[in-house]
């Protein structure tokens, strides 16, 4: 298992480095086929004590790609709860490969009303970030379950059937969309 560090606005020692190999390596007992792991650190000057520390980490596996991003006041206490994240996530997916077929649904939290946003100011938002990341060659039912294991809303795919990108999301009724391009 290979493990890599990125620091942002900070350096990251060698005992923060041995303190999170630690903490990370008890995932094998969940999950032996892990391939690699990326954590990544950041400092942010906030004002809120318990947010100042971000860590975020990326577990690759051969079928399945498993992310969590937790906030503390110090940079282990940020390790230690997005090993707890991270390990729930792996368990949950582990039961719904082995219950696969039994009825195990996952539940989802309601969605805001129309009625309810009303209320706030219309913003134009703006591009903050691109993400660049590989697009794999999967069907429905896998980038189906890849999105619920990032805790995503949607997710773009490579689709096996028909060689097109396609983007899967979650609708407002909890039921999946997905959208197909179509080239006039």
């Amino acid at each position: 298992m290979d493990v890599n560090f990125i620091g942002k606005n900070m350096v990251i020692s060698r005992a923060m480095e041995d303190y999170a190999r630690t903490k990370l390596g008890k995932l094998s007992r969940y999950l032996p086929e892990i391939d690699d792991i990326e954590v990544e650190m950041t400092e942010e000057q906030t004002k809120a004590r318990e947010d100042r520390f971000t860590v975020q980490v990326t577990v690759r596996t051969k079928g399945a790609l498993f992310r969590g991003e937790e906030r503390s006041q110090n940079v282990n206490a940020a390790v230690d709860s997005v090993v707890e994240v991270l390990a729930r996530r792996i368990k949950r997916h582990k039961d719904k490969k082995n219950n696969k077929g039994k009825g195990v649904s996952l539940t989802r939290q309601p969605y805001e009303t129309e009625e309810a946003l009303q209320g706030e100011e219309e913003q134009w938002p703006e591009v903050v970030r691109i993400k660049r990341f590989p697009v794999r060659a999967m069907n429905v039912d896998e980038a189906t379950e890849q999105m619920e294991l990032l805790s995503h809303d949607f997710f773009l795919f490579l689709n096996a059937e028909n060689g097109s990108l396609n983007l899967i999301y979650r609708r407002k009724d909890g039921n999946y969309g997905l959208i197909e391009p179509q080239l006039d």
